[in-house]
């Protein structure tokens, strides 16, 4: 195999390998490759060169930008000359992970702790009503304590993901840096 092709077959099987994981970000495979293909190309692209590189279509490149530009893994650039919209792969990717993880966590976190602190207020009041029966009181109040865990454990996460919006997780998990390691 030549040195060319090689190269190629290295890079190929990354962006395959992105394109089947990206569904973590809740995109689709095409985007998947659409980024890795960016990822390995030294310019910022135009629609236009996605689409002769991929083959696939200049709305469906569209659409995958702007779901890769809203995940924040790609980005608008600027070169002079060029009137046509360019994209490049956000340099920063793990910036790009803390914003997405605490963007979707935070919200996921807060809907978890209204409702476990609703349900919690409610069933504290049925439980104090002297007309319930002991039977619903028990199951009550065990469900009670199943929440009062949630609620711990939601307060955990949020905190969880405030070590992450305030780079103190890179405290605990430091980046590795193995290109300036040679």
């Amino acid at each position: 195999m030549v040195g060319k092709e090689r190269l190629e077959k290295a890079r190929e099987r990354v962006i395959e390998t992105i394109a089947q994981n990206i569904h973590l970000y809740g995109l689709t495979p095409s985007a998947g490759r659409q980024f890795g293909t960016m990822y390995f190309h030294d310019e910022p692209m135009t629609l236009d060169d996605m689409t002769e590189e991929l083959g696939m279509s200049k709305t469906s490149m569209s659409t995958s930008v702007r779901a890769l530009s809203n995940v924040k893994l790609v980005e608008r650039a600027w070169k002079r000359g060029v009137r046509k919209d360019l994209y490049q792969v956000t340099d920063d990717w793990y910036q790009s992970f803390v914003d997405l993880f605490s963007i979707k966590w935070r919200r996921s976190v807060s809907l978890h702790t209204n409702a476990v602190r609703r349900s919690l207020t409610e069933l504290e009041e049925l439980v104090k009503e002297p007309d319930i029966s002991e039977e619903l009181k028990i199951e009550a109040k065990a469900d009670i304590e199943k929440l009062r865990y949630l609620r711990d454990y939601y307060d955990w996460l949020d905190r969880l993901v405030d070590a992450f919006e305030d780079q103190e997780i890179f405290n605990l998990v430091p980046i590795k840096n193995s290109s300036i390691d040679k």
